[in-house]
């Protein structure tokens, strides 16, 4: 078949699970998923494979099989497994089985009519008004000490301001700044994998960060990518900015996402336009919009 990838062309019916799991993960590269991605679904799969006999062909698993498994999982394995851990390890097999469902390896797909489990994450932590303040004043002052570093500023400001991801901070070049739009500053984030392309967005930057951003450009003289730091040394400027504050809680660039969304949303910000700037699906707004509406009670 024309869009089978080059290794499944070797998986049978009579295919023992791993060699069939290791076509899995050329495939999943291939389709541009992340190698933290791949390395979870695959150790989900051996999980199962380590389970059945060794000798059954992927042919031959059935959905009994599949729901005992779920079953050993939750009740017998003797190792916690969390809702969260549990959704992935259902989406995982799904997914397995789907794949080689469609590329013509197993006529029935023994894992269709598992039910996946919806789980709704914890609440996650957002910094109150006057905690910005004092995260803000703080990233300020490292600004304007005798060694000055604006880093920090830049960084939080641009996090609070836009939301956008850790791995969207690291993938900001130069030119995906646009300082004399019509309107205002741009922000566009772009995704090198053509899979995340429907994240791309544009998302407006304040005024005054203009003047912060010429300020972080003449100092740092950055050539190509905006932050051309390590993800953990951006961390580290967080934690300090947290740190000097006297925050009790760990900043982070997943605190800051959720803090300009709940500030656009206690603004009256519309729900759309929120959803577009975060980048996420309709679906993950649904969750995500309920937490807002909770975490905008709190605000203070």
């Amino acid at each position: 078949m024309s869009n089978q990838t080059p290794t499944i062309v070797h998986i049978t019916p009579g295919s023992a699970l791993k060699p069939a799991i290791s076509a899995w993960e050329y495939y999943l590269h291939d389709q541009g998923r992340s190698s933290y991605t791949v390395k979870s679904f695959s150790g989900d799969m051996q999980l199962l494979a380590s389970y059945l006999p060794p000798d059954k062909g992927v042919g031959q698993i059935s959905n009994i099989d599949l729901n005992h498994f779920l079953e050993w999982l939750q009740n017998e394995r003797g190792v916690p497994c969390s809702a969260k851990t549990l959704a992935r390890r259902i989406t995982s097999i799904k997914s397995f089985f789907r794949w080689l469902n469609k590329n013509g390896v197993i006529l029935v797909d023994p894992a269709e009519k598992i039910l996946q489990r919806s789980v709704i994450s914890p609440l996650p932590q957002v910094l109150t008004v006057e905690e910005q303040q004092k995260a803000l004043e703080a990233a300020d002052s490292f600004r304007n000490s005798p060694s000055p570093d604006v880093r920090p500023y830049t960084l939080l400001t641009l996090l609070l301001a836009t939301g956008i991801k850790k791995g969207e901070c690291l993938g900001i070049h130069i030119n995906h700044i646009e300082l004399d739009a019509p309107n205002s500053p741009i922000l566009f984030v772009r995704y090198a994998s053509p899979r995340n392309r429907y994240k791309e967005r544009k998302i407006d930057l304040p005024g005054d960060w203009v003047a912060v951003y010429q300020e972080y450009l003449a100092q740092y003289h950055p050539d190509g990518q905006v932050f051309p730091w390590s993800p953990r040394r951006l961390e580290y400027l967080l934690e300090d900015i947290g740190e000097k504050a006297g925050l009790t809680k760990h900043l982070s660039f997943d605190m800051c996402r959720w803090t300009c969304a709940v500030n656009d949303w206690t603004d009256g910000i519309e729900p759309e336009k929120i959803r577009q700037k975060m980048g996420v699906s309709k679906i993950q707004f649904r969750e995500i919009s309920m937490k807002l509406r909770q975490l905008s009670e709190f605000k203070a």
